[in-house]
Formats: structure tokens, sequence, C-alpha cells
């Protein structure tokens, strides 16, 4: 029924209310959206790669040399339980996914193949066995990943860079950044705002694999230079790249275990980076310097040296400090890497550009005016079809659905691009059809001898459904294209979802609510559009 009643009244001021509140703080400078009182919004509308400007990197994980590293860790395992079961081994053949353990006494099989199950554990917490073991002809026994692990490798590195990137950048305080993954191996990153990308990339592209590992004391390191390195060992640098190391390859805590690391000081007041370990990882740690007193031991970062203290007692709190030639800005950095988590493989970067701020405010420029012409061609349209007082009432509720966009765009910080523009030149036209075809379907009714109310009740009633089917059909596409689309079709599927949503309430509730004023207080005899021609 078109009725002025008060619910509708009140529902319409809060929203303008809202819309206003909430739009508000966009026509302010960061300065003054600041000093807005704590109680009021301060959140304004995000603008993507392509309006603000910024920095668009493509990355792709290094899934091979991830495997490759993972495989490294297996056969040290592998060595080192050997050992530990006193079992003899002629070699150690490494192979796609494992590492097969040719035996030096054929009696010891057992042993050793119970030794290697002990190793492989059960399955982890998604039910997934991860190692297993394989007797094979002979003295040899297969010890490896399961094909169910090595295919997932790659999809999970994926997500847990995407994961550790994210963390990474939101410490810096970088807004509105998108990553997303773009095939099988890949992941964007745009940071709108952002116009340094090497910077950018130094923070996201660093590994960050923090290892304590002990240092070889028992061999040379001059021999290793010449490239008679053990087996259980590897040829280290230091973070100057010159002072050679031969530590132990078997990890005895990584940063996997570190619960927190931050700037601290060494006995001198230099820079250092203070970390703390979680229960596990204190226990490795007592343990593993418990039982190496005297010796020492590395602090690997990334495959560099940081340090290589001697142990002088066993450290069982589970935090200290890495001590290096660090300056406040480098320790501050790696403090932000280090509680982001490290990458599960490497990053390399595959494409990298800068969208200036200059063409950035071309393209809002030009979003602006096709917005404004859109708007304008709509509005002459609407007054010339169907007058000033129900042309002027759509046009009313255009400008309600456009508030009420960029409120609810501030409201859950969506990021608008280019295409989200052209969702938004959409949605008016969308917001518009609705008015049309109430119009439409009173002027029907109009024509067809009905009285002024009676012809708006029907005009409401009976187009509602064909409006609502409509919009639900828009809705459909627009989710097809937020979750099967990257990048700027997700960001012109979001502004489109926004658009239907308002476009309903403000095109629908204003057509009612300010219709019903006039019929009460004009109190017409004949439906105004009732005479003029229908819009085909």
């Amino acid at each position: 029924m078109v009725q002025l009643s008060r619910w509708k009244i009140i529902v319409l001021a809060l929203s303008l209310v809202l819309g206003l509140l909430f739009a508000f703080p966009n026509a302010l400078s960061p300065a003054q959206r600041e000093a807005l009182p704590g109680f009021l919004p301060k959140n304004a509308l995000n603008l993507g790669l392509d309006l603000q400007g910024g920095s668009y990197l493509l990355l792709e994980v290094d899934v091979p040399a991830m495997r490759t590293k993972r495989v490294d860790n297996l056969v040290e395992d592998v060595r080192v339980s050997m050992r530990e079961a006193r079992i003899n081994i002629n070699a150690l053949q490494r192979e796609a996914g494992g590492v097969v353990i040719s035996l030096a006494d054929q009696s010891q099989a057992d042993a050793a193949f119970k030794a290697l199950q002990q190793l492989a554990g059960g399955p982890n917490q998604q039910g997934v066995q991860e190692r297993t073991a394989t007797r094979q002809s002979g003295n040899r026994i297969r010890y490896g990943f399961t094909q169910a692990t090595l295919d997932s490798m790659g999809a999970t590195a994926v997500d847990q860079s995407i994961e550790v990137v994210r963390r990474r950048v939101d410490s810096t305080g970088t807004k509105e950044i998108s990553i997303t993954r773009q095939g099988a191996e890949r992941i964007v990153v745009q940071a709108p705002g952002q116009n340094d990308p090497a910077a950018l990339e130094r923070v996201i592209g660093q590994t960050a694999q923090l290892t304590f590992q002990m240092v070889d004391s028992e061999n040379s390191v001059a021999d290793a230079i010449a490239g008679r390195v053990p087996p259980d060992a590897q040829l280290l640098y230091g973070d100057d790249g010159i002072t050679p190391y031969l530590v132990k390859r078997r990890i005895l805590v990584s940063g996997e275990n570190l619960t927190r690391a931050s700037v601290d000081s060494d006995q001198a007041g230099r820079p250092a980076i203070g970390f703390r370990f979680d229960g596990v990882g204190a226990r490795r740690f007592g343990e593993a310097t418990a039982a190496n007193i005297g010796k020492p031991f590395a602090i690997i970062l990334d495959g560099k040296v940081i340090s290589a203290p001697r142990i002088n007692s066993a450290i069982t709190g589970g935090s200290g400090i890495i001590e290096g030639d660090f300056s406040i800005q480098t320790a501050s950095e790696m403090v932000n890497l280090l509680n982001g988590g490290a990458l599960p493989a490497p990053l390399r970067v595959e494409e990298r550009r800068v969208v200036t701020a200059e063409l950035g405010a071309d393209a809002v420029a030009a979003g602006a005016l096709s917005t404004a012409v859109g708007f304008a061609i709509i509005v002459v349209f609407m007054i010339l079809a169907y007058g000033f007082l129900f042309g002027g009432i759509s046009v009313i509720g255009l400008v309600l659905n456009g508030l009420l966009i960029v409120a609810a765009m501030s409201l859950f910080q969506a990021t608008l691009t280019l295409p989200g523009i052209a969702g938004l030149v959409l949605t008016f036209a969308v917001a518009v059809d609705a008015n049309v075809l109430i119009y439409e379907r009173m002027r029907d009714e109009a024509r067809a001898g009905r009285s002024v109310i009676a012809s708006m009740d029907a005009g409401f009633n009976k187009a509602m459904g064909t409006i609502v089917d409509a919009n639900l059909t828009t809705l459909v596409a627009a989710g097809i294209m937020f979750f099967a689309g990257q990048g700027p079709v997700r960001g012109f599927a979001w502004t489109l979802t926004i658009g239907v949503f308002t476009s309903m309430f403000s095109a629908v509730l204003v057509a009612q609510v300010l219709l019903a004023y006039w019929l009460k207080t004009a109190r017409p005899k004949k439906l105004p559009i009732a005479d003029a021609e229908t819009v085909r």
C-alpha cells in the first residue's frame, strides 16, 4: 500500500543520517579525519592501485627449491637416526622425494626399518601420513615423503606464503594491500600508495629462515673451502660474505619455534635482536646447549651466519639475543620479518611495476567524469520521460543510492578501482530501472481506468516481483565474478553487489515515502504520468 507510514519515514531518515555520517570523512583531508572526535567514523574510501598509484609485484613461489630443502632435511634426519641407532650404512642415495639407504650389514635391516618407521611417525592433524619407510631388495630401504605430501607441497607453500606476506605488510602499516593467488604457484601483490617497489620487495621477498646449528669443530674449514666438505656439514659464510664457517647440517632449533622477536641491545649497547622460543623450542635449545657446552653454535638467517657464539652453559630459559652488525633500521626490519614468519619457499619476482600518482589522478578524473556524465544522462532521461515530480523522485533516490554506496564502501574499507567505477555507473542504471518498472506499471493501471491510489498500489505490488528477480540475477552474476575472478574483476563485482542492495532499498523506499506524501497533500484526481508516452 502507498501509505505515509511512520516506520518508513524513520528508516529513510536513519539511512540518510548514517549515509552522511559514513560518507562524510571522504570530503576531509587525512589530517582533518584524524582530528575528528573518537566517536565519529574516520574511514574514507580506499582507492585501488589504478586510481591512487602504487606498486605491483608478481611473485612466483619456488616450489622445487622448497622440495629440495625438505629432502635435504630428511636426509639429515635419516643420517642422525641411523647414527643414534648404531646402524652402519654404506651410502645415502638421494632421489626425488626421498633417500635410499644402503646398509653395511644386512642383519641390521630390521632394526634400521624399525628406526625409520619411528622417525616417520604417525599421520598429521589432517590424517595424512607425510613420511614412509619402504623395504627394497637386498640391504636397501627407501625413506621419503608420500605422494600425497609431495602433491600438496606446492599448494600449501603458496597458501602459507600469502599469509606470511600479509602479516609482514600489515605490520609495516601499509593500507589496502591486495594479495591474491594467480594460477598454481604465483602471487600478485598490489600496494596502493607504496611508490617504492624495492622497499616492498625487500620486506616481502626475504625468506627469513632462522636456524640454530652446531659449528663443525672436528673438520677443517680450509679443506671445506678446497671442496672437501663432510657429508653431514655445509660451508656457509658470514653476513659480511667473507668469513667462512663449517656448520653441521642438522638443525637444532628453527624459526618455526619462535614466538616473539624484538629489537634489543647487547652488553655494549649496540642494536641486537631479542628472541623467545615456544615450549618445544625452549626444550630443544636447552638440551642442545647442555650437550654441547664449550662448543660454538651458529645462528643462521637465510643461509648467512649472523654470529657463532660459544656455549658457556646450558640455556634453559628459551630466550636470548642475536648479536651482529645491526643498525636500528636493519634490526627493526629483521624483527618484522621474524615476527611475520618464515616463507616456506623462496619467492622470485616475475614482474614489477609502479603506477605513478599522476597516472592515478588521471584515472580518478576520468572515472569522476564518466560517473557524472552517466548520472546526468539518467537525470535528463527520467525527467523527460516522467516529468519533474516522478522523475525528480527517482533522482532523489539515485542520490541517496550513491551516498549509501560510498558510505558502505567506507564502512567496510572496500577498495574502489577503475572497474569499480564502471560498476558504480551500472548500479545507477540498475537503480532507475526499478523506478521505470514501477512507473510503467502505474501508467498501465491508470490507462486501464483505475483510480490514482489503486494505480500506485498496483505499480509497487506488481512490479516488485520483477524487480527482485532482476536484482537476484545480477547478484548471482556478481557472485560468480567475485569468487571466480581476480583483481579488477572482483572490484567490479564488489561495487555492483553493494549497489544492488542499496538501489533496491533507495529506489523503492524513497518512491513510496515521497509519493505517499504527495498523494496525501495534493490529493490528485489523475496520475500525472498517465498521459505521457510509454517508455519502451
